[in-house]
């Protein structure tokens, strides 16, 4: 696997009228793990259809290869429960969240382990009771035919097959786009779908979001543009589309570059609103350096970048955000960012869009002290009534992590 370096770089800065603070939000730790249940929740929560929250943890469970667990509502609280604590042959050290198809099965991903090492996909089949199985669905293999070390969450289409990312591997070793389709008989197939070769992106961690019709986008870390800007390049935004006999087409949409006007480097995914428009963040770059929040909208012959929000490192506003944004009916875009803050240990913040552009408000400053989770490396789920739900890799009543909730 190939050693990729992000440098973030320092710039004093004065950002005045930029961000606002709100005093009207709650957190609510929900859980704080404690390793024996899990511990290091890099990926974030998503709902079933009963209110119930599903995730995964990178380290911990019986064997310290991660878990899998559900947070149930009580009454007064919530219950966890530790569905599957992964063992390395089985996969371990989940980083990507999770997916549940209609029956409210989990589908996921591990970076490592597996029969081969490489990490695996898996579903956690519910079965009787309150027992889950895992099925391994594909075991990754370090071949010029497949692609290694998968990081991103799956996502379904329309006909019940599975896309995803690996960063590493691939035809050319820059990683691939990666399909799973179940087969008559049982079992699942793989087939790479598209090789990265840096000249066009490379290194995915993000997962992938579907339009209306059935073309699939993402971002690649590295690549694209000029080599000579950033060392492997700057990343880009892309889009691949089904082709009639069978195949896709990649088309590149956007080449992020280093310097103030534009933010590099993006880990997360994208997601799409219902006229097309793709929305995402970066953790470098933008005009203080500490990464951005932007929105790619079609055009006449191409796609327009705008940029929503520059991260600074101000003492109030967050910086280096890894993950992906959430959206509400309104319009308004949600996320976490790593780092910055009242305490530098990271934020939840708000973006909403106004006559003038968009405004940045902070929902909540992480703090190590106490209780409270800090470094969200991953991004929110909103419920039906606006309430925001995620992770913390630290921190807690334990210091391995936490789930929280934010109402307002």
């Amino acid at each position: 696997m190939r050693s990729r370096s992000f440098s973030f770089g320092w710039m004093a800065v004065f950002v005045l009228f930029s961000v606002s603070l709100s005093a009207a939000q709650t957190e609510t730790i929900l859980h704080s793990f404690n390793n024996t249940d899990g511990n290091s929740p890099s990926a974030g929560v998503v709902f079933d259809a009963s209110g119930n929250l599903y995730g995964t943890t990178f380290y911990g469970g019986t064997l310290g290869d991660g878990t899998v667990y559900e947070l149930s509502p009580n009454g007064s609280g919530w219950t966890e429960t530790v569905l599957q604590s992964f063992n390395g042959f089985g996969g371990n050290w989940p980083t990507a969240s999770l997916v549940l198809d209609s029956a409210g099965n989990l589908y996921g991903t591990t970076f490592f382990g597996g029969a081969l090492g490489y990490g695996i996909a898996y579903e956690l089949a519910r079965s009787s009771g309150e027992d889950w199985t895992e099925v391994g669905l594909h075991g990754f293999s370090k071949s010029d035919k497949d692609a290694t070390y998968p990081r991103s969450a799956l996502v379904f289409d329309t006909d019940g097959n599975l896309y995803g990312t690996a960063p590493d591997g691939g035809a050319a070793g820059y990683g691939a786009v990666f399909q799973l389709t179940p087969n008559a008989g049982g079992g699942w197939s793989e087939t790479l779908i598209h090789n990265f070769n840096n000249t066009a992106g490379g290194d995915p961690y993000g997962s992938l979001v579907f339009d209306t019709a059935g073309n699939l986008y993402g971002t690649a870390s590295v690549g694209g543009g000029s080599s000579s800007v950033c060392t492997f390049g700057c990343g880009t935004v892309f889009e691949l589309s089904p082709t009639q006999d069978g195949n896709w087409t990649m088309k590149v949409l956007h080449n992020f570059t280093k310097d103030s006007t534009d933010g590099n480097g993006p880990l997360a995914g994208l997601i799409i609103d219902s006229a097309g428009n793709l929305y995402g963040t970066t953790p470098q770059g933008g005009k203080y350096g500490f990464g951005i929040a932007f929105e790619l909208t079609p055009v006449t012959g191409g796609w327009k970048e705008t940029i929503l929000h520059n991260f600074a490192s101000n003492g109030v506003d967050g910086n280096s955000p890894s993950g992906p944004l959430a959206r509400d009916s309104a319009g308004s875009l949600y996320g976490t960012t790593a780092s910055g803050g009242a305490y530098d240990y990271g934020t939840v913040y708000k973006l909403v869009r106004t006559a003038h552009g968009w405004r940045e408000t902070i929902l909540h400053s992480f703090n190590s002290a106490g209780a409270d989770g800090y470094q969200p490396y991953s991004g929110i789920v909103l419920d039906s009534s606006g309430n925001l739900y995620g992770t913390t890799e630290s921190g807690g009543s334990y210091g391995y992590g936490t789930v929280f909730e934010i109402t307002h």
